[in-house]
């Protein structure tokens, strides 16, 4: 899998199967136990395969799963230190913009900044920060799709949770930026953990994606 060849091919646009065709052999690596990876299960709810890093730069594939429910207390409204870049493998995603301002004399949500450990515990620690948050009109992607976020953009991912979906996922790290979240104006420290599922539960799950794969190829 090349960073490169990825990027130039989504920023292309159009209809290329090469993302989806790298996603997929990726995919079958794990499938047939050529690579021995572990997903990880985001608080918010969704697996994370990832599957290259190459220091500031990252690729993984994102499973929506039917059922999936977010880790209470997860804040579904956040934005990331990292440019994203983002094609649709199979399913329906929205990502819903989240327009911050400063909270004057009303505010609606302090800002959070989540620290990320190697272990994948996430420490999330109130700032002063107080803003106003409004959702802007939602964007939905689907099949074949790529949707891009920039550093600092706030925003929600919504998928339906009876319908699963995934993604093809690149990342670009900016120096001197921070994650974060938006929470409770009388929100506490809190933390999270990303837990690893076992080998058996991510091969079923990531064999269960390539047949979406090839469905959606087939269609």
């Amino acid at each position: 899998m090349d960073y490169d060849e990825l990027e130039q091919a989504l920023t292309r646009g159009g209809t290329s199967p090469g993302p989806r065709d790298s996603a997929a052999a990726a995919l079958e690596e794990i499938a047939s136990g050529e690579r021995e990876l572990r997903a990880v299960r985001h608080p918010l709810g969704f697996l994370c395969l990832p599957l290259l890093r190459e220091g500031p730069r990252g690729v993984c594939v994102h499973l929506f799963e039917p059922g999936a429910r977010a880790e209470p207390g997860a804040a579904p409204m956040h934005a990331h230190s990292w440019e994203l870049r983002s094609h649709v493998l199979y399913g329906l995603v929205a990502n819903l913009p989240v327009h911050v301002s400063d909270g004057g004399a009303s505010p609606t949500h302090r800002v959070f900044e989540v620290h990320s450990e190697p272990d994948g515990v996430d420490e999330i620690r109130p700032t002063p920060c107080l803003v106003r948050s409004e959702p802007g009109p939602g964007l939905v992607s689907s099949g074949g799709d790529t949707y891009t976020l920039a550093a600092g953009e706030f925003h929600a991912t919504v998928v339906a949770p009876e319908r699963p979906a995934a993604t093809l996922v690149l990342g670009l790290a900016l120096p001197g930026r921070v994650d974060l979240s938006l929470g409770p104006l009388d929100g506490r420290p809190a933390r999270t953990v990303r837990r690893l599922c076992d080998t058996g539960q991510t091969v079923r799950t990531v064999r269960q994606a390539l047949r979406r794969i090839h469905a959606e190829q087939r269609a």
